[in-house]
């Protein structure tokens, strides 16, 4: 009983039809859609397979672009012996275990080892320094796979050791070659009109694996001579997350797409890359913080109001709370967007930094310290001091820099916005100093 029962789960095994993606796993290199730039025959990791001498390698690209795809393949190519890890499922015994089978089938079968890891930064850095005697003696080829930035996530000293290769999020030309190969596999047309056929593309987000599920989702509902449109293919899948990692790369990328956006005074591309952030996730406090920090850094004096806007924005959300505080995010997004820039105060900043660096503890000079005791008016404190306000044009035109230091220029405000107005004032008193300056130095003259 037992043997027929085992003869039926064999027998079932066998007819259970793989998923679609698994099917259309490309079998050469030359099916991989969308990375020739990496694995083309004259690309860096073209010349390496065809020179068969492989050297351990990192592949960074988002989730379904082809990683694992590409390692495998690569290991069949040069007659390497394929293994397979996981850092989420993976750990020191494993490791430990793959470098002991990968020694000793050198040793017995002259036989190489690539090593594929997926997901790669999950190990920890020690976890990581593991690698590095196996990768040096040659134990093993190490293919890493990784959806995060290898400069943050992964050891320096493993990087050294690695090649790093990037690869791109598919496109909709790529999807449209992985849709005709799956029609031809399945040997139907995918039932859906052109609206839903541009829709499963977009909302793939670069995936091929997850838009061939999609695919193979719809293949299962549709009923003979049924089409799909946009609105059922909604109901079928629901909506995908973005891809979004709020702790590490897509959140600095969205971040600076952000910032960028702003500073170049495009408004629409800046709401774009705020909503992006916002649909996935992130907590609008983080948004309205980076803005405040914007408001002062690059519009500044150019819109003195900039900064009120801001605060009150922020105070807007604590009060509303999402989601309709989330207007009060995207109107300071527009606001800022759209008001005039200026690095003038910023600048000037990081000039009197390194005035003052250099300077080290020069004192102010005399005339203008307060002199609250008898013994510093004898030294001379408060000497000479002028009242601004007290004459006629409000403006002495003394020097304030300390004795022995020339004067110095730190802040120039542009031609933009309210800036345009300071810069008239600065040059106003710029002139009046100078007046100011030739007229006690004639009546120092005549004194003599």
């Amino acid at each position: 009983m037992k043997d027929k029962d085992m003869e039926e789960d064999t027998l079932f095994s066998s007819n259970v039809k793989r998923p679609l993606a698994d099917r259309l796993r490309p079998k050469k290199l030359e099916e991989v859609v969308g990375q020739d730039h990496i694995i083309g025959e004259n690309s860096p990791l073209g010349r390496m397979i065809k020179s068969g001498k492989i050297t351990s390698f990192i592949l960074w690209g988002p989730p379904g672009c082809g990683k694992t795809t590409i390692a495998r393949l690569i290991a069949e190519y040069t007659n390497l012996y394929f293994e397979q890890i996981s850092a989420v499922f993976s750990g020191v015994a494993d490791l430990k275990r793959v470098f002991q089978y990968a020694q000793e089938r050198r040793a017995s079968q002259g036989k190489g080892t690539l090593l594929f890891v997926d997901e790669i930064h999950r190990f920890n850095k020690s976890q990581q320094d593991g690698f590095l005697p196996y990768v040096e003696d040659g134990t093993v080829i190490l293919v890493g796979a990784t959806t995060e930035n290898p400069s943050f996530e992964l050891n320096s000293a493993l990087l050294s050791r690695c090649q790093v290769f990037v690869l791109n999020r598919l496109n909709e030309d790529n999807f449209e070659e992985l849709l005709q190969r799956a029609e031809k596999e399945e040997g139907k047309k995918l039932p859906i009109d052109d609206e839903a056929r541009t829709f499963i593309k977009t909302i793939a987000d670069g995936d091929g694996r997850y838009m061939l599920n999609i695919a193979e989702n719809i293949w299962t509902y549709a009923q003979n001579g049924e089409i799909f449109n946009k609105e059922q293919i909604i109901h079928i899948i629901q909506s995908r997350a973005p891809v979004y990692d709020k702790g590490h790369d897509g959140h600095y990328n969205l971040i600076s797409a952000v910032h960028k956006s702003m500073r170049g005074s495009d408004v629409d591309a800046a709401l774009y890359w705020a909503a992006r952030m916002l649909v996935a996730g992130e907590d609008p406090r983080y948004l309205l913080r980076r803005l405040l920090r914007f408001s002062i850094e690059d519009v500044s004096l150019a819109d003195p109001n900039a900064v009120t806007q801001a605060v009150s924005c922020i105070e807007t959300y604590e009060r509303l709370g999402s989601p309709e505080g989330e207007l009060a995010v995207m109107q300071l997004v527009a606001y800022l967007a759209t008001a005039p820039k200026s690095a003038g105060v910023y600048k000037a900043m990081h000039k009197a930094y390194d005035a003052a660096r250099q300077t080290g503890s020069l004192m102010p000079p005399k005339h203008i310290l307060n002199a609250p005791t008898k013994m510093m008016r004898n030294l001379g404190y408060g000497d000479g001091y002028i009242y601004d306000q007290d004459l006629e044009d409000g403006f002495s035109g003394q020097d304030y820099f300390p004795e022995g230091m020339a004067r110095r220029k730190f802040y120039f405000p542009v031609e933009r916005g309210f800036e345009r107005e300071i810069k008239k004032r600065i040059d106003y008193f710029d002139k009046l100093r100078k007046e100011k300056q030739a007229e006690m130095k004639r009546e120092e003259n005549e004194s003599k």
